[in-house]
């Protein structure tokens, strides 16, 4: 069975008696070969401009910042990943964030964010959406009293983060949603921890997913970009296609390409780090230098019951700790540990780990004796040995 995709010409084959699983999406989904070429993998399309027909009417492609075969490729394959109709890649994740909120918000409305979310997509609101008069509560997503209570007349947006950045807290994606439908309000949701491997908020009912594709899409830490996907066919749905277009933060030809490429590691990639993930939590759980562990996958987790009834296949790689003492022994904890790096970002094949406060900047949020770890592949019991060292 053989379905035309968006770019004219080009072919992508699908089992005709059943629905792909994600392990062959990852591999195949949106690989398009060409009537001049047979590549098994797509090449990279460099051209910033495409020759147009003898008539002067237009090809697949006229520009890359409007269109490129790559970005075409990659969008697609995210779009078959989520289950939605269509993924509009951006070239960094706050990027995607804000097309979403400059054609969602209007001058002069109101937005509800969790109390506990990426400090980056806070910056944004309370930085540069002031010149628009737009008013910004923030809130524990947990308890759906807590949204309820801050809606307003103007309230145009409910932007959700579960897990949530770094506390791991978990909304109830279906409560929230219901509310919003309530109210006549858009919901969007940060997936990036998540993916849509773990959890699908398109499916249930949420109109914008959101994620940083630097992260567990990259694995690498090697590509920076951001996608929003969404099943709406509307008119905010044309214009966030039409932003990326216009306003130009696109990624890169070779980004795509490159993205693509660790696409179809993705969730082999994820498997090895939940699996990790949930041992390291329970390590780290009973270490007596511990205060406190975030990881929505424990039992002890206040949220585990949600998390379980609304994701699937794990709970994720990404642990937050409190580390017994104040900011010092946190930071020299971090300093002390070897194969974690300190650094910021997450998702990659590498294991990291963040003092988050200090990232934070001018307005931090997080606690001081707190450190975000993301776990990664390598084999399980290094890694607990190193946090052995590092806490004893």
């Amino acid at each position: 069975m053989v379905h035309l995709c968006r770019l004219t010409g080009f072919k992508v084959t699908i089992m005709a008696n059943r629905k792909q699983q994600i392990e062959t999406i990852a591999v195949h989904g949106a690989h398009q070969n060409s009537s001049y070429s047979s590549d098994i993998i797509q090449p990279i399309h460099l051209s910033t401009t495409f020759e147009r027909k003898a008539d002067g009417s237009l090809n697949d492609h006229v520009y890359t910042r409007i269109s490129n075969p790559n970005r075409l490729s990659v969008e697609n394959k995210i779009a078959a990943l989520e289950e939605a109709v269509s993924a509009i890649a951006f070239s960094s994740g706050l990027a995607a964030v804000n097309a979403l909120f400059e054609n969602i918000l209007e001058p002069g409305s109101h937005i509800i964010l969790p109390d506990d979310c990426y400090h980056g997509t806070r910056l944004l609101m309370d930085k540069f959406f002031k010149r628009w008069h737009v008013s910004f509560d923030s809130t524990d997503m947990t308890v759906i009293d807590n949204i309820e209570k801050l809606i307003k007349p103007n309230t145009k947006l409910i932007w959700m983060e579960t897990p949530s950045n770094p506390q791991l807290k978990i909304a109830d994606i279906k409560a929230v949603v219901a509310l919003a439908a309530k109210h006549n309000i858009t919901t969007a949701c940060d997936n990036t921890f998540a993916t849509p491997i773990l959890q699908k908020p398109l499916k249930m009912g949420v109109d914008y997913v959101m994620h940083s594709s630097t992260k567990f899409f990259s694995g690498h830490s090697d590509i920076l970009g951001g996608v929003v996907c969404t099943n709406h066919t509307n008119e905010t749905a044309n214009n966030i296609r039409e932003y990326q277009a216009t306003a130009g933060a696109v990624p890169s030809p070779f980004d795509c390409w490159l993205l693509n490429r660790s696409l179809a590691t993705f969730p082999m990639r994820l498997a090895a780090q939940c699996k990790n993930a949930v041992t390291i939590a329970a390590f780290l759980e009973q270490h007596n230098n511990i205060e406190k562990v975030f990881y929505p996958g424990l039992k002890t987790h206040p949220n585990h019951a949600v998390a379980k009834q609304q994701m699937t296949n794990g709970f994720g790689s990404i642990i937050s700790i409190l580390v017994k003492g104040g900011l010092q022994q946190t930071l020299d904890v971090a300093g002390r540990l070897s194969i974690f790096k300190h650094a910021t970002s997450l998702g990659g094949v590498e294991s990291l780990v963040e003092h988050r406060r200090s990232a934070e900047g001018k307005h931090p949020v997080s606690p001081e004796n707190l450190l975000r770890i993301s776990i990664g592949i390598e084999n399980v019991e290094d890694l607990i040995e190193d946090f052995k060292i590092a806490l004893d």
